[in-house]
């Protein structure tokens, strides 16, 4: 089978170029790939090249596929796997394989036949042994499914922070359920993926919830998305799901950690929790990796708060102060997550789904595979969310915002606009139908 793929060769050396794939034959399945979603991990391998720690170190020789948040459908099955898949059932990818020894090798940074951008990829036997390759049940839209890779590392997040029992040794693993969270830096693609969860998790969820955010657009369109009003002098609140959600610009903020604890300390009060320590939070997750806020996190914790550090920072050697005055007296600690598991990507799909929750929440920007390439290496530069990419499709990669001045003189784009419009400005099941019919195709 012959596949269109992007493919990487060095740092910020990506081509767009013809793949031929081997045939299912007795053991591994081929996949036509609809959909993928860009992450900024692919940012940081583009960027990097062979110096990224997942990268191997002869791309230039052997370039790999790059992507990894995908959708698509079984075209090709081989014999020993012709029970569990078929050809035409839709698909999605766990691009984690954890295949022992090779717990490095993802897909996306170190493999020549798999990846999110390309039209096609062959899976072979010693990843399907993993269970990595998912059904997406129901008849949703392709780019829910890929979403889920991403939701699951929220999910992911949310099942790795622990508290530990009161006058106990015990962990309680995952966020307090009725407990205060904090987002940190949360307006962006994954931030806002987990606002949703949080609002809406079967599992555990806050009571309230605080995001911030130094940015008035991003803040804004936030509030939008969830249903908020429009946020007055940097702040909206309002409740979603049953949770108290509020959103902060803290850009200005004379004592910003002050600011934060102002709008939780009175659910403190009213626990009367004789630990309360003026507005401190049980869990709070951090979107950037900025020292500053790592140290601001620190300070923010409330008695035996959970830091999730969900942001990946690409300075090996990245540190920050933090308080080990209340690490050992107030039982402070710090987990780190990157990345979820299988069983994280399957109840992800499972509740994306079921409607429990909306990952359309990211997508900013719709684009073909041709645009995919330079949207990869811009992204770090260019305000946005999630660039949601059509592999078979010919589109420069369009902010959703843009639809409507675009829609004056192309008729696709009026329409699209009117459908996201009808949505909150977000995309949508109507809007991928709409876009599969009327956008051209790569030759």
């Amino acid at each position: 089978m012959k596949a269109l793929s992007l493919r990487l060769y060095g740092a910020g050396d990506v081509r767009l170029e013809s793949v031929e794939l081997e045939g299912a034959g007795e053991d591994a399945v081929l996949v036509e790939i609809v959909t993928n979603t860009i992450c900024m991990s692919d940012w940081k391998a583009v960027t990097l090249g062979k110096a990224h720690k997942r990268v191997p170190k002869d791309i230039d020789r052997n370039p790999v596929m790059i992507g990894h948040e995908v959708c698509g459908v079984v075209r090709e099955v081989g014999a020993k796997w012709r029970g569990k898949y078929r050809p035409g059932q839709r698909v999605s990818v766990q691009p984690a394989f954890n295949i022992p020894g090779r717990e490095l090798e993802t897909m996306g940074y170190a493999w020549t036949t798999m990846g999110g951008d390309t039209t096609a990829i062959r899976i072979p036997d010693i990843v399907l042994e993993q269970g990595c390759l998912l059904p997406c049940d129901g008849d949703g839209p392709f780019f829910a499914c890929s979403l889920a890779e991403p939701v699951s590392c929220i999910v992911s997040a949310f099942r790795t922070s622990y508290h530990n029992a009161f006058n106990s040794h015990v962990h309680r693993m995952g966020v307090e359920n009725g407990g205060t969270m904090l987002l940190l830096a949360g307006c962006g693609a994954m931030g806002l993926a987990a606002v949703d969860i949080a609002c809406r998790n079967p599992e555990a969820k806050p009571r309230r919830l605080v995001v911030t955010d130094v940015d008035d657009d991003r803040l804004a369109r936030a509030a939008r998305v969830f249903g908020l009003p429009a946020p007055d002098r940097g702040r909206s609140s309002g409740v979603v799901g049953g949770v108290e959600l509020h959103f902060v610009n803290t850009k200005g903020l004379a004592d910003p950690v002050a600011e934060l604890k102002a709008v939780n300390v009175d659910a403190e009060t009213r626990s009367g929790n004789p630990t309360a320590t003026g507005g401190g939070y049980d869990d709070v997750m951090l979107f950037a990796a900025v020292p500053q806020l790592v140290t601001q996190c620190s300070d923010l914790l409330g008695f035996g708060g959970c830091l999730n550090f969900f942001a990946g920072p690409m300075d090996q050697a990245f540190s920050a102060p933090f308080n080990f005055y209340n690490v050992h007296y107030m039982g402070h600690h710090c987990v780190g997550s990157s990345g979820g598991d299988v069983k994280d990507m399957a109840d992800s799909l499972d509740w994306i789904a079921r409607g429990i929750l909306r990952p359309e929440v990211m997508i900013t920007h719709v684009g073909g595979l041709d645009s995919a390439g330079e949207a990869t290496k811009t992204l770090h530069e260019t305000p946005g969310g999630k660039r949601l990419v059509y592999t078979h499709l010919k589109m420069p990669m369009t902010p959703i915002a843009d639809f409507s001045r675009l829609g004056r003189s192309d008729p696709m784009y009026a329409e699209l606009d009117r459908i996201c419009e009808a949505h909150r400005g977000l995309w949508s099941a109507e809007a991928e139908e709409c876009l599969l019919a009327r956008a051209p195709k790569l030759a």
